[in-house]
């Protein structure tokens, strides 16, 4: 049976307890890491958020009774013990401990909950992942994991003192609001009290940081928690937060810039010690396709890609001669000195991965040491194209290039750039040093989705186009950029934003290119469009990714590792079981059905 507390209280933590204690009485409370009985001597380990220390018994000067407590106790017991402090001398001081140097001499114990046996070691992180997160209330005590949660808090406090000391007010927004068109799927919420009508769960709280500028609050941020209804990736969740914020009265960009690049530099002073130089580095959204096929450049490696159209456009070969004709380019980048790298397999599956980007390829050429060609295409062509293509490239023997022509140049570049990046991951070429922190700016306004045949918003149909721009609204609105702006880090984004719309005409233009109707406008927007009636100040604003970036301050690329209870990768929690069927009685006060069980109850 469970002891009580009745009288006792906890002087400080497991970790705290250090050589300042020697000779004074403390009274611990945490989990049995380990036990164990040497016979004259039982040492117990015990463990808390702050870390272990060694608690031990004297058989001989003991009671029987406390004897008899101390060698019940098993692994995860939740005890309290009361005991004098004393130093470790000799062979017994622990350096790898924090509290290495003492231990507890114990003449008090009380159990205070039992514990079956773990289902797994805890803090085995090699236990498999499925098993960890159905008990994910047992994996959090491991250490590491309890160092990143203790991170993420102290990185929302750094942000928040940085934010509210610069005049930004920290506003809550709904989580229950009206779905909206141009953006991922929404997870939908149906209302019992209006039949047939669904509540959506923000994917952002755009809409109501703008509504809030234009109420006049002028500086706002939240931790916002957002949903969205997508495929999940190793750095994706179907919940995650956002640091949102919004400025009022901006001039342009470098406005909400400079705050941010002093939050960034804050934070990671504050988490990890470390000065970060500004200003960051800038690259227009076009340089950063160009040299490395992603809007979020992983810059920590070289291997840039490089433009060979007009080198090899009258090679003979005609995978590149037709993608020039057609309009379309040939890209290359090298590896240096890969050639002792690769053999024909590795080619193969290299032809694997860029398949998915719907191209083929890739191409490659390299001479090794010894002169000898090992190539897929340069056979084919003219020795003069061959040396323009090496020259351009500034080829060298034991390197590779790889090449990929196709009559779409941003499909080449994303998947040439796709493969950079693989390459790099896979031959450890990135410097994990450094962060490469880049803000990609200038983004086109509209993109072309061939699943929708239209032109939909490359971020979101809020954002301002570029003033010089706004002639192109009637005659060629694909060319037209965007006040907006990401930043990247270690190859990832970590946030983006714009300066919004803050002129009703230029928000009515936006509407019409993407498509909408005056009656769609009225239905999915109109209280957002009314309020411009009433004075809309010019503003801007972000959105970092908080996991993200808690990603890199805790060094680790799976974002379950810096969440409490993440969900898997088909968005379900195995612990809790969600999501899960509900009683019919649920259902019908919601007034929907079920056309699953519906068809399954006809079978019946």
């Amino acid at each position: 049976m469970a002891e009580f507390l009745t009288g006792k209280r906890r002087t400080c933590m497991c970790g705290e307890v250090d050589v300042s204690y020697v000779g004074k009485e403390v009274t611990l409370m945490g989990w049995v890491n380990r036990r164990r009985d040497l016979g004259s001597l039982i040492f117990i380990q015990l463990r808390d958020r702050t870390g272990l220390v060694q608690v031990i018994l004297d058989t001989e000067n003991s009671s029987a009774e406390l004897l008899e407590k101390a060698s019940s106790l098993k692994m995860e017991y939740v005890v309290m013990v009361k005991g004098v402090v004393r130093k470790r001398v000799g062979d017994n001081v622990n350096v790898n401990m924090r509290t290495g140097e003492i231990e507890v001499v114990v003449d008090e114990v009380r159990i205070l909950s039992k514990a079956d046996t773990p289902p797994f070691v805890i803090g085995d992180a090699t236990a498999g992942e499925l098993l960890r997160l159905k008990y994910r209330y047992l994996d959090l005590r491991r250490e590491s994991l309890q160092k990143n949660l203790f991170l993420r808090s102290k990185a929302t406090q750094s942000i928040r003192n940085y934010l509210s000391g610069n005049g930004f007010l920290e506003i809550e927004t709904p989580f229950l609001g009206k779905s909206t068109p141009e953006g991922a799927r929404d997870y939908l919420v149906p209302s019992r009290i209006h039949a047939g009508k669904f509540y959506a769960l923000p994917q952002s709280p755009q809409l109501y940081k703008q509504l809030l500028m234009i109420a006049g609050y002028d500086r706002y941020f939240q931790f916002a928690r957002c949903f969205r209804d997508e495929d999940l990736r190793a750095n994706r969740q179907p919940e995650f937060t956002q640091v949102d914020l919004e400025m009022s009265f901006i001039e342009s960009e470098d406005d909400i810039l400079s705050i941010m690049e002093g939050l960034i530099v804050n934070l990671f002073k504050d988490c990890w010690g470390k000065d970060l130089a500004r200003p960051f580095r800038r690259m227009t959204y076009e340089t950063a396709m160009e040299l490395y096929g992603s809007d979020k450049p992983d810059i920590r490696f070289g291997m840039e890609i490089i433009d060979i159209s007009q080198a090899v456009a009258g090679s003979g070969f005609l995978p590149f001669e037709n993608a020039v004709k057609e309009g379309g380019t040939v890209r290359a980048i090298k590896f240096e000195g890969g050639e002792a790298h690769f053999g024909r397999k590795d080619f193969d599956r290299l032809a694997d991965f860029v398949k998915t980007y719907e191209v083929k390829g890739p191409m490659w050429y390299a001479v090794n040491d010894k002169g000898e060609l090992k190539t897929s295409f340069a056979k084919k062509m003219t020795e003069e194209s061959v040396s323009r293509m090496c020259e351009k490239t500034a080829y060298r023997a034991g390197d590779i290039l790889f090449v990929i022509a196709d009559n779409d140049t941003e499909r080449t570049l994303q998947a040439i750039g796709a493969l950079r990046r693989y390459l790099g991951d896979k031959f450890e070429l990135i410097d994990k040093n450094e962060l490469g922190i880049t803000w990609v700016t200038d983004f086109p306004l509209f993109e072309y989705s061939r699943e929708e045949n239209r032109l939909v918003a490359k971020h979101h149909p809020f954002t301002s186009p570029k003033i010089e721009d706004l002639p192109l609204f009637d005659t060629a609105p694909e060319k037209m950029h965007a006040n907006a702006y990401d930043l990247v880090m270690c190859g990832d984004e970590m946030g983006g934003g714009s300066i919004r719309i803050h002129d009703k005409e230029i928000q009515r233009k936006m509407f019409e290119t993407l498509g909408l109707s005056e009656e769609q406008i009225a239905d999915k927007f109109g209280f957002f469009v009314n309020a411009f009636n009433y004075g809309t100040p010019p503003h801007g604003g972000l959105a970092f990714g908080f996991d993200r970036l808690m990603m890199v301050l805790c060094n680790t690329d799976n974002i379950k590792d810096v969440i409490a209870f993440p969900k898997m990768q088909n968005a379900s929690c195995v612990m809790s079981q969600a999501p899960s069927e509900v009683d019919d009685k649920q259902i019908d006060e919601l007034h929907i059905k079920i056309v699953e069980k519906e068809k399954a109850d006809e079978a019946e």
